[in-house]
């Protein structure tokens, strides 16, 4: 049985009770039954469950978690994935809100581990969160899988040999180099450049990255302005105003959840996607909800090959189809991201397994370190920080919302290789920018 316990603060529960008590009582309803002496192994969840992160991001993630752990316990997943279980236990999961600051994250983390007595940690969106808690996994020994927060500092800075944390999402260089790329291949001649993004971790390493990699590829390229307004701040008439002052060619902002809806909104309000190129590299999250609310021909990114850039496969067919029939709405990266995350655990364990006996800890870190598997996306290699880090394949395209179907969708669709937008191993990314991206494998 896929058993979700919730456990929140007075004020969490408040906001969110409702919609977390529809949850458990879905995820519950929805089970496969299971021996009662079966083995299980306990999956610590983290995600926005309330606040301005939640809808865009937290939810969609949730979401994907909830269906593929379910299908994972029935055996429902395609090849090579259609055993039942992990190694033959059932997946049991502790659900938990990532709204709050990092110090609660940090709490809540150890809380997971210590009194909740979870086997695996999988979550967390926010840089910031994943920055605290990064030296906290390695202090508590516990295998921790990041499944989005993109801050390249985590394995560069912060835990440089790790041994239980891993992260099978990209990082923020991923994006930012290959948003440089298909700008540049868009327009050749531009002249100047602008960004917009949140100032912390996330936003900064994005916009440095974004920044450095134009320069090597067109270094007489200009920085008009450079606007860092706080995370979560919802209103941007000051910057956008600094935008419209400068008009450069291109704007970049990696604003996520609804920060980046807040901003696609007044920006379009005032003309910002019409004085400008603008490059959203979280803006995939946003096809379905805003519709015709998001200008036409803005580029867009998903943190990689996520909902409309994924490639086609059966695993990916049939991760859309289950997801869209049960949630009346298409996955986004969030929802691709999380389910990945638990694939790549499932690969793990079972690479580790040897006969009935569930692997240790020790045996299943060993296991994931270097590990190449399949997702709904197409392949993810752990190729980074000594086999903890993902590289993968990303996209970008342009928007435009089909007004005769009343779907979104993509134009100008650019696919980058993993090894032409991520650094070698063992090389930091800003170094490996700043070396003209030497060893880049780009087509």
């Amino acid at each position: 049985m896929t058993r979700i316990r919730h456990r929140r603060s007075n004020q969490v529960f408040k906001q969110a009770g409702i919609i977390l008590g529809l949850i458990a009582i879905l995820a519950l309803g929805a089970a496969p039954t299971m021996a009662a002496d079966a083995p299980t192994i306990k999956v610590g969840l983290v995600t926005f469950l309330s606040g301005g992160a939640a809808g865009p991001f937290g939810i969609p993630a949730r979401n994907g978690a909830e269906f593929m752990i379910e299908a994972i316990n029935a055996g429902k997943v395609p090849s090579p994935y259609n055993t039942k279980g992990v190694a033959g236990a059932q997946l049991e999961t502790v659900l938990i809100d990532e709204a709050g600051n990092a110090q609660k994250q940090v709490t809540e983390y150890r809380k997971l581990i210590q009194k909740q007595q979870v086997d695996v940690v999988i979550g967390y969106i926010s840089s910031g969160h994943c920055k605290a808690i990064a030296p906290v996994a390695e202090e508590l020994g516990k295998l921790t899988i990041f499944f989005d927060c993109g801050t390249p500092q985590i394995f560069e800075d912060i835990v440089t040999s790790p041994k239980y944390l891993f992260r099978t999402g990209g990082t923020a260089t991923m994006d930012n180099v290959a948003a440089a790329r298909y700008v540049l291949g868009s327009n050749a001649d531009l002249k100047s450049i602008a960004g917009i993004n949140q100032n912390y971790a996330w936003g900064q390493d994005s916009w440095r990255d974004f920044a450095e990699s134009m320069k090597q590829l067109k270094p007489d390229v200009n920085v008009a302005t450079e606007q860092f307004p706080k995370i979560y701040a919802g209103q941007y008439g000051a910057e956008i105003s600094a935008l419209l002052s400068e008009s450069p060619d291109v704007v970049h902002s990696s604003f996520w959840g609804g920060d980046m809806e807040a901003f696609t909104l007044q920006g379009s309000v005032r003309g910002v996607f019409k004085k400008s190129e603008v490059v959203l590299t979280c803006g995939e999250t946003a096809m379905h909800r805003l519709g015709t609310q998001l200008p036409d021909g803005a580029i867009i990114g998903g943190r990689g090959p996520f909902g409309n850039f994924a490639p086609d496969s059966e695993l990916n067919s049939w991760f859309r189809k289950q997801y869209f029939d049960r949630y009346n709405t298409w996955p986004t990266y969030p929802a691709y991201k999380a389910a990945q995350a638990l694939l790549g655990m499932k690969a793990a364990y079972e690479k580790a397994a040897k006969g009935d006996q569930l692997p240790t800890a020790d045996e299943v870190v060993a296991a994931l370190e270097n590990l190449v598997f399949e997702g709904p996306a197409g392949t993810v290699k752990m190729a980074l920080a000594n086999g903890h880090q993902a590289i993968l394949d990303t996209a970008y395209g342009r928007y435009k919302y089909d007004k005769s179907t009343g779907q979104a969708t993509l134009t100008d669709i650019k696919r980058y290789k993993a090894e032409c937008v991520n650094p070698p191993e063992g090389v930091k990314s800003i170094d490996w920018i700043h070396s003209g991206f030497k060893g880049a494998q780009c087509e």
